[in-house]
């Protein structure tokens, strides 16, 4: 009776240690850090070289000219003197001076015609006299105001006004009467061209004068 006590000692404690549960080792598996969100996230992050370095193309500033196929490689000079007062009207003078030996037949002032939304240009001050019946003869100094199109290449969206001849060595001033149609600064493209009224065949009618060192006559026009 003595060694019975201890066996069945022992078969409890064996019967006890078979019933605990036995430890997994998905738990610390699953605690395991994953590298995946940490990579995605450095990649959203980082900006691409080719995106930060792209350039981005200037627009082209407003009540600009595009340059006429035509090319003059005849000289002048060419000064723009503004009196137009802030809020006012006024007048703009072209001075031009050839310095080419040959006559220029027509010379030519280009401008945008969506400027006279802003400013309108004229070569004459409008009044009752000019148009009424029995009034004085119209004795006007320019060759042509045209709003293109045109019948000699005028381009749409431009006003162009002639004036001329202008002789070899010679200068006119050209006084452009400003109406002003709404306030505040404005610039614009202002080009000055040769027109001629027999152009050879396949040539334009009308061509952009060169000023000194073989720049396109086209300048910029600033009023206040």
């Amino acid at each position: 009776m003595s060694h019975a006590r201890p066996s069945a000692a022992l078969a409890a404690a064996l019967l006890l240690t078979a019933c605990l549960p036995t430890p997994s080792a998905s738990p610390s598996a699953s605690a395991a850090p994953s590298v995946a969100p940490t990579a995605s996230l450095s990649a959203a992050a980082t900006p691409s070289p080719s995106d930060s370095l792209s350039p981005t193309a200037t627009p082209a500033p407003s009540l600009s000219l595009e340059p006429p196929e035509g090319r003059d490689d005849r000289v002048v000079t060419v000064a723009v003197s503004p009196d137009v007062p802030a809020g006012e009207d006024g007048t703009i003078t072209v001075t031009v001076t050839s310095a080419a030996d040959t006559r220029i037949d027509e010379l030519v002032l280009r401008w945008p015609t969506e400027l006279d939304a802003s400013l309108f240009l004229a070569p004459f001050t409008p009044s009752e006299d000019r148009i009424r019946d029995g009034g004085p003869p119209l004795v006007q100094p320019w060759t042509k105001w045209v709003v293109g199109p045109g019948e000699r290449g005028e381009p749409a969206g431009t006003t162009s006004l002639g004036w001329g001849p202008l002789l070899a060595g010679a200068t006119l001033e050209i006084p452009l009467v400003v109406t002003r149609r709404a306030d505040g600064p404005i610039s614009f493209d202002l080009q000055v061209l040769a027109g001629t009224y027999e152009p050879a065949e396949g040539q334009p009618a009308e061509a952009l004068l060169s000023l000194e060192g073989g720049e396109p006559a086209q300048l910029r026009v600033e009023i206040p």
